[in-house]
């Protein structure tokens, strides 16, 4: 939830959405996500204007948003549905992440521990239920997440 409130504000980013992608039933819900049976990663997904940001500004982002190092785990939340992943929907998007992760390795920005973040082609995007779109305006909750903005 914090990721997509962060996204939003990014300059460019027309639309950012929550949701579940990589596994592997369809239609899931937040329930069955939460049993770690799906498969699924809780998602956001970005609708950008490449004219107005860059995909690499994105991907600064992301890794200042969260902790890219944590295995099913990001802040207070575990579960493989917390990994870190990068869902790419082209072989740009996957060069230019894969080439950033290793430069962010290379930096040591992480103080010795390995990025773990996934870098995998884009399955179905299912969008999250209505409660948890825009879940951090709508209910003010307090968030974890960085905002890299």
């Amino acid at each position: 939830w914090g990721i997509e409130h962060y996204f939003k504000q990014g300059p460019g980013v027309i639309d950012a959405a929550s949701g579940y992608m990589q596994g592997h039933v369809d239609h899931p819900t937040y329930r069955q996500v939460c049993t770690d049976t799906t498969g699924h990663a809780e998602t956001v997904k970005v609708v950008f204007d490449p004219q107005r940001i860059a995909y690499r500004r994105l991907l600064e982002a992301f890794f200042v948003m969260h902790d890219p190092t944590q295995v099913n785990r990001q802040g207070p939340d575990h579960g493989e549905q917390y990994r870190s992943g990068i869902w790419y929907v082209n072989d740009e998007q996957k060069r230019e992440a894969e080439a950033y992760i290793k430069e962010l390795q290379a930096a040591d920005r992480y103080d010795s521990r390995k990025i773990v973040t996934q870098v995998e082609a884009a399955k179905t995007f299912w969008p999250a239920e209505d409660y948890h779109q825009d879940y951090i305006a709508k209910t003010g909750a307090a968030c974890h997440v960085k905002n890299p903005w």
